[in-house]
């Protein structure tokens, strides 16, 4: 059976995406405004996103539909239960950004522990050229080693989180859904990973 297969937010992959071989009909829009959903959806069988929130209300609206293709890794825009109901399946991209984000994360946790961007802009306005001082502390350092960064949710991107982290010599926190699903893993709850961790 032929497919209707149309892709919502095109512009927010930058990759190489085929015309689906069982797609009779393919449509691609660079991006989707909420009022537009139903409209491009109505006789779609797949729908390709990545950011488009789809709630029981919309998905009421679209009988066609019987696959939901995530353009990322996380479907907390989509009402899962509703598509459980109305027998839509769901797919996401996992493993996806396994290395980039979790990168991301720590360029981030060294730029706000050691007050990175107050230095650049210090040393921009000409501060650290004024002091009679070769150390310049005008903002406050926070060492990694001996810190605790709490993470949520204990999947691929969160284990590389935490392998990085532990290179630093961080105690890692994982907060997610008993039990465990990696060996070694201990289930924190939410509230103490929030109120130990000195990075979230």
């Amino acid at each position: 059976m032929s497919e209707h297969v149309v892709f919502l937010e095109r512009r927010s992959v930058k990759a190489n995406v085929r015309r689906p071989r069982c797609a009779a009909a393919y449509a691609e829009y660079d991006k989707t405004a909420p009022d537009q959903v139903v409209e491009r959806l109505r006789d779609a069988t797949v729908a390709s996103i990545n950011k488009v929130v789809l709630r029981d209300a919309t998905l009421a609206q679209l009988p066609k539909l019987k696959l939901i293709a995530m353009a990322a890794t996380g479907y907390d825009c989509i009402e899962v239960e509703s598509c459980r109901r109305r027998g839509i399946a769901l797919a996401n991209i996992r493993n996806y950004a396994v290395h980039t984000v979790p990168e991301h994360v720590f360029a981030m946790v060294l730029a706000l522990r050691r007050n990175l961007l107050a230095y650049r802009h210090d040393v921009e306005q000409g501060e650290w050229q004024r002091s009679d001082q070769f150390c310049f502390f005008t903002h406050p350092i926070g060492d990694l080693f001996g810190a605790t960064i709490g993470i949520i949710g204990e999947g691929a991107i969160g284990q590389g989180t935490a392998s990085i982290a532990r290179g630093f010599g961080m105690k890692v926190l994982f907060a997610d859904h008993e039990p465990p699903k990696a060996p070694g893993v201990e289930f924190t709850p939410l509230q103490q990973v929030l109120e130990t961790s000195d990075v979230i």
